[in-house]
Parts: C-alpha cells; sequence; structure tokens
C-alpha cells in the first residue's frame, strides 16, 4: 500500500489560473487520502478570493496558511521562506510544490533548509509562465534566469504545465538537471456543460487579468478597426492596467460598444458574449481557454504558449499575437457564421473533454511525486 503523501502547495497570489491548478490538485490529492497544506500570500484579498479560499479549506487536512509575500523581490521573501519551512518541520511534510516564481522559489528553499536540517522532502515546482515571461536578454531576464539555474540545484521535479513551457523552460534557462514531466491542466465533467448565452450577451466576452501581458489593448484597436457599427465586447477581469484600457477605449470612441464589469467566476462571465476572445501576448496553457471550450464556446484567440496545444487535432485556427488586423479577420469570420463556428466550437468542446481532466491532471502529479520517491529511495 501506497503510503499517503504530506504535501504543502506554495503559491504567491490566490488568484487566476494558477490558483484555479493548485485548487483543482488540492481537492484530487485529500480525496485520494493525502494531507494537504496550503501557503499564500495573506496581502491579496478581495470578496471572490475569500469565497474560494473558504470553499478550499474543508480539503486541507494541514491547513491554510496566509503570509506577506510580495510581488517584487524584497525583506518579506526571507520571511516568507522561514514560514514555509517552519510549516514543512511541523507537519513532516514530505512534498513541498512551489507554483509560479515566487511560491516555487519559496518551497524549493524552504525544501534546501529542511534538507540541511536533517530532514527529508522533495522540492517539485510548476513555473505557470512566471519568470518564463521575462526576456532573458534583459536585466531583469537575467536575473530571474540565473536565480532559476540557482535553484535547480534544490529541485526534486519540475513539472510543466505545457510542452511549451517545457522548450521555453530549456531555451531561457537550459536543461533541468532534475526529472521534468508535462502534465497539462484539466478541467471538471460538470465543466464541460455548454453554457447559453444571455439574451442581453455581447458579440465577444473577454475574460482575465487586466494587464498588457493579456492583450486587451489589441483586442480594442481590432474592435475600433471594424467600423462604428461593429461587435459589441464584455471585458470581465481586473488589473493594474484596467484605468488604461478604460481609457483606450474611451479614446477609440468604444464606449457605446465596450463594458468592463469586474471580476466574475468564469461559468458566469461566460454567459455575457457570444464568443471568448483572448488575444494574448504570452500564455502558459490558460484555463480561461479550456473552460471556455468546455462551455462550448466559440474561441478566437492568439497562438501563443500552450494554446496550439489545446486546438491541436480540431479546426479551430489560432491568430499570430499582435496582429491588430489578423484578430479583427477573425472576430469578423466568427460573427458572419455563427453556426458553422458553433460546430467548431462542439469539435473542440469534444476534443478538450477527451484530453484535459482534472483526474489525469491529479495522476500524473502524484505518479511524478512517487516516481521521484522511488529514485530518492534506491
Amino acid at each position: 500500500m501506497v503510503r499517503p503523501h504530506r504535501i504543502i502547495h506554495c503559491l504567491r497570489a490566490p488568484v487566476g489560473g494558477l490558483f484555479r491548478h493548485v485548487r483543482d490538485l488540492v481537492r484530487e490529492q485529500s480525496a485520494r487520502g493525502h494531507a494537504v497544506a496550503v501557503v499564500c500570500d495573506e496581502t491579496t484579498s478581495d470578496p471572490l478570493t475569500a469565497g474560494r479560499l473558504a470553499g478550499l479549506a474543508p480539503f486541507l487536512a494541514l491547513g491554510l496558511h496566509r503570509v506577506p509575500m510580495s510581488r517584487d523581490i524584497g525583506p518579506s521573501d526571507l520571511r516568507a521562506t522561514r514560514a514555509v519551512r517552519d510549516l514543512a518541520l511541523r507537519h513532516n511534510v514530505d512534498i513541498l510544490h512551489g507554483h509560479g516564481a515566487k511560491g516555487g522559489a519559496y518551497a524549493r528553499f524552504a525544501a534546501s533548509s529542511v534538507v540541511r536540517s536533517g530532514g527529508s522532502v522533495a522540492a517539485f515546482y510548476t513555473p505557470h509562465g512566471g519568470s518564463l515571461h521575462y526576456d532573458p536578454a534583459s536585466l531583469v531576464g537575467r536575473a530571474y534566469m540565473a536565480a532559476e539555474r540557482h535553484m535547480a540545484r534544490m529541485t526534486s521535479g519540475i513539472l510543466f504545465e505545457s510542452a511549451y513551457s517545457e522548450r521555453t523552460f530549456r531555451a531561457k534557462v537550459g536543461d533541468p538537471a532534475c526529472p521534468t514531466r508535462v502534465v497539462h491542466n484539466g478541467i471538471t465533467p460538470d465543466e464541460l456543460e455548454p453554457v447559453a448565452a444571455a439574451p442581453d450577451a455581447a458579440d465577444l466576452v473577454f475574460i482575465g487579468e487586466l494587464r498588457k501581458l493579456k492583450g486587451v489593448d489589441v483586442l480594442l484597436a481590432a474592435l475600433e478597426s471594424l467600423g462604428a457599427n461593429g461587435p459589441s465586447l464584455v471585458i470581465v477581469g481586473a488589473g493594474p492596467d484596467e484605468a488604461e484600457f478604460r481609457g483606450l477605449a474611451s479614446r477609440l470612441g468604444l464606449d457605446a460598444r465596450v463594458r468592463f464589469v469586474g471580476a466574475l467566476p468564469a461559468r458566469e462571465a461566460f454567459a455575457l458574449g457570444r464568443a471568448l476572445v483572448m488575444p494574448s501576448r504570452a500564455e502558459s496553457l490558460p484555463y480561461v481557454a479550456l473552460e471556455g471550450a468546455g462551455a462550448g464556446l466559440p474561441l478566437i484567440a492568439s497562438d501563443v504558449g500552450g494554446v496550439s496545444e489545446i486546438v491541436v487535432g480540431t479546426d479551430t485556427g489560432l491568430v499570430p499575437p499582435e496582429d491588430t488586423g489578423a484578430l479583427a479577420a477573425a472576430i469578423a469570420d466568427t460573427l458572419a457564421d455563427p453556426a458553422g463556428a458553433a460546430a467548431r466550437a462542439n469539435r473542440l468542446r469534444a476534443e478538450v473533454g477527451r484530453r484535459f481532466s482534472v483526474a489525469r491532471m491529479a495522476e500524473g502529479v502524484l505518479d511524478a511525486y512517487a516516481t521521484v520517491q522511488r529514485r530518492r529511495a534506491a
């Protein structure tokens, strides 16, 4: 009989696809008899986040622990690392799994400290984009890549959420000395139920963090290029560049066609549009694309990150990133043939249901843990 793991998942901000990934892993691992804790930033707080964390609490046998974690490198990083280390020692955990650049750093430095004190713990890392979004030729990028190379020596295994992420890591950081595995994100069976558009739904819906990386400015420019009677858009989300995007929409004369509605649960947001548009400049393996496909929405997305791994084998096409003309053309084509767009969406939905499940994701992660531990034991 396999001994249940005692696991800490460490991440900075409990928001977005990264938190969704951790939430699903926690639930599946708990259901399979493993004892789990989550450590995350205490300063990230809004009603939606609070509700999600409260919903996760029943699955956390080792508790939810919130400590200050800064976005930038600073003194709080030492305190956060010590907090993760102390928690690992107190609960005698055997797996520390860090998510994102900060979570990955805290988990690996904490694991190294545990081992130096005579303990035994394996440190796993899932990048979720994170430091891999930086240009390695820039000053900040060089610092992040150097840090990744340094922390590679403390890493028991790296779990990439897409083949794209693994290729990017190898190109920017180098070949990892530890075992690696691609474990795609997954969605639940209930997320494969179609979502019907509301009677007052806009032509398009965007769902995501409002920052330049997500390409909202490119989308607004594409909308403006389609003329005064062009498509309507609902923008769902919040983020650091929201004020800039609101100002851009006004300057482009789009106030009558574009609505900003704040953050909403994904399936509630899907009903607000008849097609999902995702004009990102960079992604890893975005949940919004998986969830939107599961909900049966036509997908208009840029060809970045692992998005091509989602649509491969289907007739859903992608557009080049930051190409306003190509995005506008894809929007116009989708809205001009709603029956054809719906048929493509149904085919994509079937393929996503076949290849991207939470159960399959959890099995891949747990098998990676077991494989590394068998090697360590040997």
